[in-house]
């Protein structure tokens, strides 16, 4: 696994959380939707800095999983994320458990990030896929790990200048379904 630490303050109770994932989306309107959408890098920024863990290969998928079930539990709470459906749906079919997210940072459900962060001139962050998740994705099979990390890191940055320019809402209804 590759680890990158950033320290930034960031002025915000709780943790915003944002995944980058491989696989393909089912079709299903609830967590299953989600179900073959696997975890390899786990990001996540709050007062004391910005953290990310990233899987190099898919063989250590499994020791990614089990760090994120070991750092969960110690991350300060209230949870966000853009979008906390796909943190929610992919944590639940992966680790096996629910993690509760409380605050939504996208508008709307189907809100894209690129609009989020365009209408709130937030700057781009070095995001070398500008907010293109497939394109990160793609990028991490390829083994262009740097790129991926990049990518989260921008990720997480806009989301907490989402987080402070407009603030949050509460998260849709995901119903949770094991097969």
């Amino acid at each position: 696994m590759q680890i990158y630490k950033e320290k930034i303050k960031s002025n915000f109770k709780g943790t915003i959380i944002d995944l980058e994932t491989i696989g393909n989306f089912k079709d299903y309107n609830d967590s299953r939707r989600y179900k073959e959408i696997i975890p390899v890098i786990f990001g996540y920024i709050n007062k004391r800095g910005l953290n990310i863990i990233c899987a190099k290969t898919t063989k250590s998928i499994d020791k990614l999983k089990n760090k994120i079930k070991e750092i969960l539990p110690k991350l300060d709470k209230p949870f966000y994320a853009f979008n906390s459906d796909f943190e929610r749906g992919s944590l639940f079919h992966h680790l096996g458990f629910l993690v509760e997210f409380h605050n939504e940072l996208n508008k709307e459900k189907f809100e894209a990030k690129r609009f989020a962060v365009s209408t709130l001139k937030i700057p781009n962050y070095d995001d070398p896929f500008n907010d293109n998740g497939l394109l990160c994705s793609k990028a991490w099979e390829r083994g262009e790990i740097n790129e991926a990390i990049a990518h989260n890191r921008s990720c997480l940055l806009k989301e907490r200048d989402i987080l402070l320019k407009r603030g949050f809402r509460e998260p849709n209804i995901l119903n949770f379904v094991k097969d």
